[in-house]
């Protein structure tokens, strides 16, 4: 199992943000084939106090590292990126991980 993982820093207008990521970005990003499940995470603090780096977590899962790529380079991932961009690329950092079973 593979994941693209997003995680977004916290948004200057938080109602705006979760109106787009929820009603636009998320429904698009959904319809990306070969995506198995989608985790969404919105972070509440920080352990240390105050509220955290990041405001939003998505992780999106595969079955393998070349469902992730077909799925990012389909019509549906390049909407879903071009989306992304469009109303969070100062705020977005993309990672891929694998999870760990021990």
């Amino acid at each position: 199992m593979v994941k693209l993982i997003a995680l977004y820093k916290h948004p200057e207008n938080k109602e705006e943000f979760d109106k787009h990521y929820f009603e636009i970005h998320a429904p698009l990003t959904a319809k990306i084939p070969g995506l198995q499940r989608m985790k969404v995470t919105r972070f509440t603090g920080s352990p240390m106090g105050g509220e955290g780096e990041y405001y939003l977590m998505c992780e999106m899962y595969y079955a393998n590292h070349e469902a992730m790529k077909a799925g990012m380079k389909s019509p549906e991932g390049k909407a879903s990126g071009k989306d992304a961009m469009s109303f969070a690329g100062n705020l977005i950092t993309f990672m891929i991980g694998e999870e760990v079973d021990e």
